[in-house]
């Protein structure tokens, strides 16, 4: 399975897409290389919520590693999504290409970090990782079968354990042009924090905020005006991530002045007056002259 990702993560493909070596390579092949932000923890949220589960191929007895490829310092916090999938019994392999963060990386990634951390100049020299990898990849997965549940504390857990870890109910209020106030209805088992993450559904840089998990509300402010936003709201706990909520709404458009009138005319002078735009700090005057022929 694959996904890519900048400021919004992308499942190329699922674990159940392909059934042969020849599919996966074409699939390779025709692959697009998606430019533009780092949101390593989004990114990984991604995964765990949607290529590891059944419904995408994720078999309840297999072993589950991710293999994350990153070029650049992530501006989320990509350490506490980490952690949630190593709880889960998950493994991380982290590879890092031209500016990655190298102390993120070793952050990231699985015990032992001789193993599972890699960091190469530049794309081209990727190609020789590819045989130690493979071969540390594979060995990974026959250790950790042979070992069985005694190889992990928490092996076979399953990402969402339930709706006793998802929150449900969100509400959007109080939505003015640049804010609006969430709430929601906890889980049965409180969480140890949610994540809300919350972009332009037209693209954009996403923002998160990191709650504890005694609070059931968030204020966002700072929004831009007339721009509709995705929300999610994602219960994490010390070894299972819940279902997160998920809404929609748009901020209102900004105030406009009204009712323009124009008087005290003379031969280089004139007087304007309007009605205020609620919220307005400054007003920007544009004057030129009609074009010959328009009305003056």
């Amino acid at each position: 399975g694959l996904s890519q990702y900048s400021s919004d993560p992308h499942t190329e493909w699922d674990l159940s897409a392909f059934s042969t070596r020849e599919q996966v390579l074409e699939a390779v092949r025709n692959l697009r290389y998606k430019g533009g932000n780092t949101f390593t923890g989004l990114a990984l949220t991604h995964v765990l919520e949607q290529n590891l589960k059944p419904d995408a191929g994720a078999r309840l007895e297999a072993e589950k590693l991710v293999i994350l490829l990153t070029d650049g310092k992530s501006q989320d916090d990509a350490n506490l999504a980490a952690q949630t999938l190593k709880n889960l019994g998950i493994e991380i392999f982290a590879i890092g290409v031209k500016n990655a963060d190298e102390a993120e990386l070793r952050q990231v990634a699985s015990e032992p970090l001789e193993l599972t951390v890699y960091n190469v100049l530049d794309f081209p020299l990727l190609g020789s990782l590819v045989g130690k990898l493979t071969r540390v990849l594979c060995a990974r997965i026959k250790e950790r079968s042979h070992k069985g549940t005694t190889g992990s504390a928490v092996k076979d857990t399953p990402v969402n354990t339930g709706p006793q870890l998802s929150p449900t109910d969100l509400k959007i209020s109080a939505v003015t042009s640049k804010s609006m106030h969430l709430a929601w209805s906890p889980p049965v088992r409180p969480p140890k924090k949610y994540r809300v993450v919350y972009y332009p559904s037209k693209g954009g840089t996403p923002k998160e905020v990191v709650l504890e998990g005694a609070e059931c509300s968030l204020q966002l402010s700072n929004l831009t005006s007339h721009t509709e936003y995705l929300v999610s709201v994602i219960p994490v706990y010390d070894s299972a991530l819940g279902d997160g909520l998920r809404g929609v709404t748009s901020t209102l458009p900004l105030s406009s002045p009204r009712s323009l009138r124009v008087s005290e005319l003379s031969h280089n002078s004139m007087r304007l007056s309007w009605k205020a735009a609620q919220g307005a700090t400054h007003y920007l005057v544009l004057c030129s002259a009609a074009p010959d022929g328009a009305e003056d």
